[in-house]
């Protein structure tokens, strides 16, 4: 499979796609469920230019910190942290860059993971703003938040529908604005569902990604997941 990906006969989606499930993540088990990079950093501009690097993500640092500010508040945590009872290693992160809850919270309109977001919180959803309601927003947070880990899901480069609250679900409004959460908020490039998927599946094959997604890979795959490479790379999760 790496042959066929370096010779360019599989598409960077389908590399990825094969590498979860050789790591055995698998779409039946929300706690494995397979995992993809957040590939772009702009979800502002009106226009989406693939031809300027400027506009993805650095894929050989952890989402927590592609904020270069991030980075030193991660590394004194793990730097100073010890466990009284010596059972725990030192960690960066205590959260997980894939779980089952950030799998339901971004796929929260679409059945059944509704209703298992729904069991997850007693019976309710969750708060409005706590929801996932905005792409840029949810970057915004990542950016804001070392402690917000989530990359994303292969329905990022797929499947429009569930960026859309087809199913009339009443998810509540937010505290500030009090905008009603419906469909997901897109960046201002993409002018519809279909549109965002089109344009951020052809950014994940772009020339940048193809280039880069290795970095990302030694992170989520690779050699970079522990020991001392993973500590250098500000890598380490609970």
């Amino acid at each position: 499979v790496l042959q066929k990906w370096v010779n360019r006969e599989i598409s960077n989606f389908d590399y990825l796609i094969q590498l979860n499930t050789m790591a055995g993540r698998t779409y039946n088990d929300l706690a494995q469920y397979p995992v993809f990079p957040w590939i772009l950093q702009d979800y502002t501009s009106e226009e989406l230019d693939l031809n300027n690097p400027a506009v993805f993500r650095d894929l050989s640092k952890p989402i927590g910190v592609v904020n270069e500010k991030n980075a030193k508040a991660v590394k004194e945590k793990y730097d100073n942290f010890e466990d009284p009872l010596g059972m725990i290693d030192k960690f960066h992160y205590g959260t997980h860059y894939s779980n089952a809850a950030g799998v339901m919270h971004y796929l929260i309109r679409v059945e059944p993971f509704t209703t298992l977001h729904i069991q997850l919180q007693s019976g309710r959803f969750d708060c409005a703003d706590r929801q996932f309601h905005s792409i840029p927003a949810t970057w915004q947070a990542l950016m804001d938040n070392p402690n917000d880990v989530k990359e994303l899901i292969p329905e990022f480069f797929y499947f429009p529908e569930f960026l859309e609250n087809q199913n009339g679900f009443n998810l509540g409004q937010l505290q500030i604005s009090k905008e009603v959460v419906n469909d997901v908020v897109l960046p201002k490039w993409a002018h519809s569902p279909e549109d965002f998927i089109y344009k951020h599946r052809k950014a994940l094959e772009s020339e940048y990604v193809s280039a880069h997604l290795h970095e990302w890979i030694d992170l989520i795959f690779g050699y970079k997941q522990r020991g001392p490479a993973a500590v250098e790379a500000l890598n380490v999760f609970y």
